[in-house]
């Protein structure tokens, strides 16, 4: 496989915040965008709930639970979220932000310009940000949208989550390596052991890594939060790149970049030998 960029990475919304002091986890941003370089594509989660914790500290109140509250969360919490960004990110570097909805990659079109604007942007000296666009993508209207797709056509990308959407990135730009970075080391085979990490799924073959991947999946239930899809999904979204040739590493936000994809760090890695 011919790798036509360097990394996507993805880092997760509770991965991204210090629970216990209602913040984001500056630490961690301020890290991640240390190592962040044009070559690389960065998928973020946190709008939602950064907005929410942005609302209740500046109004000492929560919106009535809901779709809008979601919509509006997110909307107060973009603007946080790509500030921070830009304060930590090396300064000689330009950091472009790109809102991607479904239909994006559901469109030939549309994914070709996506493709072509992140190719772009790795040889002008920028690193691209990319969230879901969660402000202007209703539940109820996404999921008519998304049914219509499948009626004529079986690969039909969601992205609502962005562990998909970091997947669906790095398979269309054929990335070295894939890194979602959790609050957990990676994939156990009991999430209530930390001696049961997963550290390696390679075979020699696309055939023999999907049924090694499909015997993991039968070992992963929960998630890190509510809503969220936990390490079964995460496995269905990075099987689609791994069989074609990316190296996909799960591990947690407290690493240093280099430190996971050097092996340094304690991980789950997936690929072909």
């Amino acid at each position: 496989m011919r790798h036509g960029i360097d990394l996507v990475g993805k880092i997760g919304s509770m991965a991204l915040i210090r629970p216990e002091d209602h913040d984001i986890d500056y630490n961690i941003l301020s890290r991640i965008c240390a190592e962040l370089r044009p070559g690389m594509i960065w998928v973020t989660s946190g709008a939602t709930e950064i907005g929410r914790l942005d609302y209740i500290k500046r109004t000492g109140t929560e919106l009535p639970p809901g779709e809008e509250a979601k919509t509006d969360y997110a909307s107060q919490g973009q603007a946080i979220l790509m500030a921070s960004y830009r304060q930590f990110l090396r300064p000689e570097f330009g950091m472009r932000q790109l809102l991607v909805e479904h239909q994006h990659f559901n469109d030939p079109e549309k994914r070709e310009h996506i493709h072509r604007l992140l190719l772009r942007a790795a040889t002008q000296q920028t690193v691209p940000i990319v969230n879901y666009n969660d402000p202007v993508s209703g539940e109820e209207n996404r999921k008519m949208e998304l049914a219509a797709l499948r009626e004529t056509n079986r690969g039909v990308h969601e992205c609502v989550d962005n562990d998909e959407t970091a997947a669906v990135i790095a398979e269309l730009m054929r990335a070295r390596t894939l890194l979602i970075l959790t609050s957990t080391e990676g994939i156990y085979l009991d999430p209530n052991d930390p001696s049961t990490l997963v550290r390696e799924v390679t075979a020699i073959s696309p055939a023999q890594l999907e049924k090694k991947i499909r015997e993991l999946q039968t070992h992963c239930h929960g998630a890190s939060r509510t809503g969220a899809n936990g390490a079964f999904a995460k496995l269905e979204y990075v099987l689609g790149p791994a069989l074609k040739g990316t190296t996909v590493r799960i591990g947690h936000a407290r690493h240093k970049l280099s430190d996971l994809l050097s092996g340094r760090a304690p991980h789950t890695r997936i690929g072909l030998e």
